[in-house]
């Protein structure tokens, strides 16, 4: 029998036998159905993450100065006394690294909270981010002005009450109207609205445009942080190549003014999109070395179950491969047929697997803010593993069928 033959019997098999057949292949079916939604999805936040969310999160060749990380791996609870007894960031620190850093670099401060906006027509924005900042964050954040302007140097050095909006903060405010030169109160505070951002869309559902940022000094400053402190230093090298080199002096920088001696650790955070790529790293390797136990116990019940099916198949055609001996079939023949049709039944479980999991991963996609991304990659492999459970599972029948004595094969009844 050709290959081609066994392959066309196995998928008649399939065609008159659809419960048997779906029970027999559907160990298969889940396992590789489990492993495409998983990697689908996986592989999608990985792209998403490393193209989208450090951009957003952190910025483009940037190193953002912290009190403690903002991504972590190593909470144990010994580092989490150590980062809440850390001292708080201070503007006089920006100053210094402003002033000592040899790398030529944007540096810019900012500090945050949640809040409400209350336009001068009565509209309130709820959820607010509330941002006192210093004007470098608009080029180091690649914030595109849409209308109007970016507040100045001599705005942000004398506090004066002026305020950006996001995208999102002054279509709820103002819906039509143009924003420019109306007053929006944040905490309470009156400010001037000198400009609005492009749209930026959202990040994993939560928008990216519900935000109002004001001069760190302006009277936002009283509620944001106490007295001197600031949230964040973001230094951006000029040129990408040497934002490690930057990275290094701050670093130098902050312990000198911490007096920390050489075995003393940081007691500061210095974080780059490079740090937030290896967090996610970390849980992807994590997610994927777990992956294969799981995948495994689907495809071994699967491949037991297509055995027992082979194995039923084998004593129903007793008969029919007493036969084909008595007509000159070799023993290889028959084992080659029965590894064939079992191998096609496990490889067509497969297939189904890798549609049902496309399907799945794209409708999670679809419904919720987590991207996927197929990998022609995956697919082969989940193709090849049912294919090699067909085979694995098929070993066991196709012996015992190439072993049938002809003469009381033909006898069976």
């Amino acid at each position: 029998m050709q290959v081609w033959e066994a392959v066309v019997l196995a998928m008649q098999q399939l065609r008159t036998e659809k419960l048997k057949s779906f029970f027999s292949v559907i160990g298969v079916i889940l396992g590789v159905m489990f492993l495409i939604v998983v990697v689908t999805i996986i592989e999608g936040l990985d792209r998403y993450v490393r193209e989208e969310v450090t951009a957003q999160v952190f910025g483009i060749s940037t190193v953002t100065l912290r009190r403690w990380p903002e991504v972590d791996l190593n909470t144990d609870e010994e580092r989490w006394r150590r980062m809440l007894r850390a001292p708080r960031l201070r503007y006089e620190d920006a100053d210094a690294i402003r002033a000592q850093l040899t790398i030529p670099a944007r540096i810019a401060i900012q500090s945050s909270s949640g809040g409400t906006a209350v336009g001068d027509n009565g509209r309130t924005a709820t959820g607010v981010q509330l941002i006192g900042a210093s004007p470098e964050v608009f080029p180091i954040r690649d914030l595109i002005i849409d209308r109007g302007r970016a507040f100045s140097e001599q705005e942000a050095t004398a506090g004066v009450p002026v305020l950006v909006l996001g995208f999102q903060t002054s279509e709820v405010l103002f819906e039509e109207l143009d924003p420019i030169g109306h007053t929006v109160r944040l905490r309470g505070f009156p400010y001037r609205v000198i400009g609005v951002l492009e749209e930026r869309g959202s990040l994993f559902g939560m928008s990216l445009d519900n935000f109002a940022i004001a001069p760190a000094l302006s009277p936002i400053k009283a509620v944001l942080n106490p007295p001197g402190i600031v949230d964040e230093v973001i230094i951006q090298a000029v040129d990408p190549d040497r934002l490690r080199e930057a990275q290094m002096e701050a670093e130098g920088i902050m312990r000198t003014r911490r007096l920390l001696r050489p075995s003393e650790p940081n007691n500061f955070a210095l974080e780059t999109a490079d740090d937030a790529i290896s967090f996610w790293d970390n849980i992807s390797r994590i997610l994927f070395t777990a992956l294969p136990g799981l995948v495994a116990i689907s495809l071994v019940v699967g491949g037991i179950v297509i055995m027992n099916i082979m194995l039923v198949s084998v004593m129903e055609r007793t008969r029919e491969i007493g036969v084909r001996k008595a007509l000159g079939a070799r023993r290889r023949d028959i084992l080659a047929q029965i590894l064939i049709e079992s191998a096609t039944i496990s490889t067509v479980g497969a297939i189904l697997g890798v549609l049902v999991g496309i399907g799945i991963a794209t409708l999670i996609a679809s419904l919720s803010p987590m991207p996927a991304a197929v990998s022609t990659k995956w697919v082969t492999v989940g193709v090849a593993l049912g294919l090699g459970v067909g085979i694995v599972a098929g070993v066991y029948p196709a012996s015992q069928a190439s072993k049938l004595n002809p003469v009381d094969a033909l006898r069976y009844e």
